[in-house]
């Protein structure tokens, strides 16, 4: 189900408080490994790197209000498990993450919503592919395949009770032939 009343635009300063209300929310009743202070912490992290792309961290609205809030950073992939990676300015690959829907719009088609059109300004701006951990049977209908089918592999040092949880999508057919490395946050301390 998508919800085609939902838009995305860029996020602003003014829409801070706001998205950190959204999070705090989504993360609190919508999940039972966050209250949502961590995921506050890694978009802080994340707004204050290099990684950070600006035009690609987006609010998403419904009837003029914010229903939920996600971004794509640059996500340079390491050459071994063990980590290390250079600046991140000409890596291929975006990283999603945070998603956060408001509470009160849970499975109501906005998550799909905002993913289809964020994806859709991905692929317009260059980048081959995307990676994302989260639950596969919903990233799974927005178009993401368990990242070892690319040949991009989550680390040693994040151990996955469910491999299928790492995902990448391609923005393209074949964009990510080629592409190959681990998923390493080691640039993220609240990762």
């Amino acid at each position: 189900m998508m919800n085609d009343r939902v838009t995305i635009r860029p996020e602003e300063h003014r829409d801070y408080r706001e998205i950190v209300s959204l999070i705090l929310r989504s993360f609190r009743e919508g999940t039972d490994y966050s209250d949502g202070t961590d995921i506050i912490a890694l978009v802080e992290e994340i707004r204050d790197s290099q990684y950070y792309i600006p035009e690609l961290s987006f609010v998403a609205e419904m009837d003029g209000k914010v229903v939920g809030h996600f971004l794509f950073s640059r996500f340079p992939l390491s050459a071994t498990p063990n980590g290390g990676h250079g600046d991140g300015a000409d890596s291929p690959v975006v990283m999603l993450a945070p998603v956060s829907v408001h509470a009160d719009h849970f499975r109501q088609g906005v998550g799909t919503a905002m993913l289809t059109q964020g994806i859709e300004q991905v692929r317009k701006r260059g980048y081959r592919g995307i990676t994302v951990e989260g639950n596969y049977r919903f990233y799974n209908r927005v178009g993401f395949r368990t990242s070892s089918e690319f040949g991009i592999f989550p680390t040693g040092g994040y151990p996955m009770k469910e491999p299928r949880c790492m995902m990448c999508q391609e923005t393209y057919p074949g964009a990510l032939k080629g592409v190959q490395g681990y998923i390493v946050y080691d640039m993220y301390f609240n990762a």
